[in-house]
């Protein structure tokens, strides 16, 4: 019997925990058959910056302009010193074990080629491949850590050898160096690292895919530079392929997924497909999340019998992030969002804290000046690499609530506890959907479907990533804005007995105005009728008494029936 025990034992460790995935129609499966729907973070800004997620696009977009910044600053051997740090910190086995413990099944890894072979420039012998060990070495670790967590680890090449696209910042581009169309040495040296990481892979089943080209965006033909209007697209097609090819010589097991042209979207002229375990990748930004918006993906995956997954995006409000999942729960469509880690983000899952020491170095390149010393500078830009590491940085738990709890349930939870008596802070709102936790009128960005409706939602782009307008105060506090007659927030609150408070609300407005008081039923507690104060950071306090509370658990909204009112805090007393 012990014997018999120990071989179940030994069987399940061998097979039980195997979950390779693979096409099957239209449908991701693991080795079971069983669907799978990634749900998924791409791990953007880590092997490749791109200059927004540094706050330095407006003079440094692409990453080796960046790198040319620091230099300049601290020095060749200062620059490579705080990338050592800075790869170090940004992703580590701490950040895989919070994406799985909060519900993430999935990791797209944006690679870049410099990481793991020479540029073609750079090659001691025309035509040869220097591999590099330090790509390799993290990919292992990031994989190990995945496997760790029973999450896949998608690998996704976001900057080509010579740059895949006009679009500079996605890949690195450096326009005064053939691209990775114009050299067919590049598209050599592609096709020799897809073989080489699929040889390195091909029998890991944590490994969930090959993303082979992020975001091609090229006039092959066309007159749009970033390849929207191509129709043939047959120079992407041929390279794709011909990567498919050299990847099955080696791994016959793992899925590839296929990008269109124009930021990966555009399919035209896509031949019948060359391999039984493809799936096409396509992205989304900034636009409605109804079937009209993905009508062209799902057509695809009808038309070519192979499943869709969505490979990058993000970057827009709470309400679009809850919405979008529905819509692509609905439709049985993975997904990766973007970014994990950027300065000063309010839309992803983390957030890495600015210095004011940074931000005199982004002024000083920005404005110029007075040139920071090489000390100053070094202690600032290896601070912010210490800031990248995940026990620094701020967790967005709002965010992550959007994502997972609020697709589904549409109660509200409160933010933080709160307690009365007490101090609440007008930041401290519910978590929730919108019309559930909290009303504005401004919360979501839908430039790319309606430019009129471009939109920063949370206007003062601090704290949290809610439509309402989140602004920092004159000594580092925060306070709401920006408000508009009708938008609310909610308050959970506890208190001990039942009893009557007098509640104080701490504002700021140029004019007079008001506010009232509800329940979570609607039902009208009280109005407060507030004078002008002078000016937004001229804070006064106004108060009403008998404001009922019951023992245990009490939901109150505030609402501003005038616009223009400045929210700090309010006290139960």
């Amino acid at each position: 019997m012990k014997r018999a025990i120990l071989l179940s034992a030994f069987l399940l460790s061998q097979f039980g925990t195997s979950q390779l995935l693979k096409t099957q129609g239209q449908k991701i499966v693991n080795d079971k058959g069983e669907n799978i729907q990634l749900r998924g973070l791409g791990l953007g800004g880590w092997m490749l910056q791109e200059g927004y997620m540094l706050k330095t696009a407006d003079f440094a977009g692409p990453q080796y302009k960046i790198k040319e910044k620091i230099a300049e600053l601290i020095g060749k051997d200062g620059m490579e010193n705080f990338y050592k740090a800075y790869l170090k910190n940004g992703v580590t086995k701490q950040d895989i074990d919070f994406l799985a413990k909060s519900g993430f099944n999935s990791i797209r890894l944006p690679m870049h080629y410099n990481l793991y072979t020479l540029p073609i420039e750079k090659e001691p012998k025309k035509g040869q491949n220097t591999w590099l060990e330090e790509g390799f070495k993290m990919t292992d670790e990031l994989l190990q850590w995945c496997k760790d967590n029973k999450i896949y680890l998608i690998l996704d090449l976001h900057a080509a050898p010579g740059g895949q696209g006009n679009d500079v910042n996605i890949s690195d581009n450096d326009k005064s160096k053939p691209s990775l169309w114009e050299s067919e040495e590049n598209q050599k040296k592609t096709i020799a690292l897809w073989k080489k990481l699929a040889d390195r892979y091909k029998d890991e089943a944590w490994i969930g895919g090959y993303d082979l080209i992020n975001e091609p965006n090229i006039n092959f033909t066309g007159k749009n530079p970033n390849g929207t209007d191509e129709m043939s697209n047959a120079p992407l097609w041929k390279l794709q392929q011909e990567i498919t090819e050299a990847i099955r010589t080696v791994d016959k097991k793992h899925i590839i997924f296929l990008e269109g042209n124009g930021w990966g979207n555009n399919y035209n002229g896509l031949p019948k497909l060359w391999d039984n375990n493809l799936a096409f990748s396509f992205h989304k930004y900034w636009n409605y999340n109804d079937d009209g918006t993905i009508q062209f993906a799902l057509d695809l995956r009808e038309k070519h019998n192979a499943p869709i997954w969505l490979g990058e995006t993000g970057e827009n409000s709470n309400v679009w992030f809850t919405e979008l999942i529905q819509l692509l729960d609905k439709h049985n469509i993975g997904y990766a969002f973007w970014p994990m880690k950027k300065i000063d983000n309010i839309a992803g899952i983390t957030n890495v804290k600015i210095t004011p020491e940074y931000e005199k170095l982004l002024d000083y390149w920005k404005n110029g000046g007075e040139k920071p010393s090489k000390e100053f500078a070094t202690k600032a830009l290896m601070k912010i690499a210490d800031n990248y590491k995940f026990s620094n940085t701020e967790i967005k738990k709002d965010v992550i609530d959007a994502m997972f709890r609020q697709t589904t349930d549409n109660s509200t939870k409160p933010f933080t506890s709160h307690k009365a008596p007490g101090k609440i802070s007008a930041t401290d709102y519910d978590l929730g959907r919108m019309g559930s936790a909290y009303l504005d009128k401004d919360y979501i960005n839908l430039w790319v479907s309606d430019p009129a409706k471009r939109s920063e939602w949370n206007s003062g782009n601090q704290l949290r990533n809610d439509g309402v307008d989140i602004y920092k105060t004159n000594d580092n506090t925060y306070y709401v804005g920006k408000t508009e007659a009708g938008e609310w927030m909610q308050y959970t609150i506890n208190s001990k007995m039942d009893k009557n408070f007098s509640l104080n609300i701490n504002y700021s407005s140029a004019t007079s105005g008001k506010m009232r008081i509800e329940n979570a039923s609607g039902k009208l507690l009280t109005t407060i009728s507030l004078d002008s104060t002078g000016g937004n950071e001229n804070w006064k306090t106004a108060s009403v008494k008998g404001i009922p509370f019951k023992k245990g658990e009490n939901k109150i909204r505030i609402v501003f029936e005038t616009d223009g009112i400045n929210f700090n805090y309010f006290e139960l007393q």
